[in-house]
């Protein structure tokens, strides 16, 4: 019990401790303001980097002018009597720029020369940024766990599309399924492996062809960036059969092109090609 509590007081002692110097760091690294004063009977000028976009004073005893409409580089503040106030300027570059503001009768700088390293931050901040990041994050995982999900459907899913397949020394390579959902095409591809050998896996990669007509014919090859792949293997393994999906932006075929399925073995040729008609591309489940 005597061990416990006193575990219990270090601990707190700690936190005490880690707070203590949080809050000093904090206030060390804080930016201190200038202060600057002005009065009712004179101009206090001052000059930015910059042209003004937007200047606001806390407090109605203190005026700020600017031209609004050319965005001129100065700004003229002027004060009646009361407590004291702050300024805020924002630059037209974004950049921001604040003071303490003070009324005092009698003036000893009438000019402000503002330089561009007293700014104290842009407005379009750096926590703005890290919270636009956080949600495109965010909405990028919940995109990755529904494809995730939709696909494990889509594996177990008893459902064929049509006769798409390609055989070469024992490997089969087979398109068994093309689904549409939402604003992507997702191809469910069979990979069986009957030979005796494990066959290792370089690349699986989707391609368009374009057939050119005329005396010349030949083939114009643009190849399709998945946005997910599903169970993608290294290795089939000998006499094993693994499936897959690859899921790709839809997209639609004219009659002069086709899709193509291409797999390719590492240190090895069996090499398979499976054409997709533009049929199956534009029909899908």
């Amino acid at each position: 019990m005597k061990t416990n509590m006193i575990t219990s007081v270090l601990f707190i002692l700690f936190i005490l401790l880690t707070k203590h110097s949080t809050s000093q760091t904090d206030y060390q690294t804080e930016k201190v303001l200038d202060t600057i004063y002005a009065n009712d009977t004179k101009n206090v000028t001052l000059f930015f980097p910059d042209p003004i976009r937007q200047g606001i004073t806390g407090s109605e005893n203190f005026v700020f002018t600017y031209n609004r409409e050319k965005g001129q580089y100065f700004g003229l503040l002027q004060a009646k009597p009361g407590k004291e106030s702050n300024l805020l300027v924002v630059s037209r570059n974004g950049a921001v720029f604040s003071y303490i503001i003070r009324y005092k009768k009698d003036l000893n700088q009438l000019n402000y020369f503002i330089l561009a390293s007293s700014s104290i931050g842009h407005e379009t901040s750096t926590v703005l940024s890290r919270i636009a990041k956080a949600k495109e994050k965010d909405r990028l995982n919940n995109r990755t766990y529904y494809y995730k999900n939709f696909c494990s459907y889509l594996i177990k899913r008893n459902q064929r599309i049509g006769r798409i397949r390609k055989r070469k020394q024992d490997i089969v390579l087979k398109v068994e399924n093309i689904v549409f959902d939402q604003e992507e095409l997702y191809f469910v591809v069979e990979i069986k492996n009957k030979s005796s050998l494990d066959y290792d896996l370089n690349f699986l990669r989707f391609s368009v062809e374009t057939r050119k007509k005329g005396k010349k014919k030949s083939l114009q090859d643009l190849y399709k960036e998945p946005v997910f792949k599903y169970n993608l293997p290294s290795k089939v393994k000998a006499h094993e059969t693994v499936k897959l999906i690859y899921v790709l932006p839809k997209f639609s075929l004219g009659k002069d092109r086709r899709a193509v399925l291409e797999l390719n073995e590492r240190n090895g040729e069996r090499n398979l090609k499976v054409n997709i008609s533009h049929r199956f591309i534009n029909n899908p489940n």
